[in-house]
């Protein structure tokens, strides 16, 4: 893929919604939400302060991330969807729990 988003912005792929609930009830596609949770694929360089100094990105690619649901502009990238947005709009990383153990 031959993109890179600037300055503060992220691209992010949504992770697919669950098939079936916890107690194997079967969700129907008219019924299911769009996720708000995603993969970041790629980080722009991140936002100048007024001084012309670099504040780095918070999110890295290969981080899993949760975001408002309606965060973000959608776009089709070598045939693939995904959402370009501003790192602000991402509201924290997930983290695997077993990643948080042993830290």
């Amino acid at each position: 893929m031959a993109f890179k988003p600037l300055h503060d912005r992220v691209l992010v792929k949504r992770v697919e919604s669950e098939e079936k609930t916890k107690g194997g009830l079967i969700i129907p596609d008219s019924a299911k939400e769009k996720p708000a949770e995603g993969l970041v694929v790629a980080c722009g360089e991140g936002a100048r302060k007024d001084s012309g100094e670099l504040i780095e990105m918070s999110v890295k690619a290969g981080d899993k991330v949760l975001f408002g649901k309606w965060s973000g502009t959608e776009v089709s990238i070598d045939g693939e969807e995904l959402l370009i947005m501003k790192e602000s709009d991402i509201l924290g990383i997930i983290e695997d729990a077993a990643a948080a153990a042993a830290a």
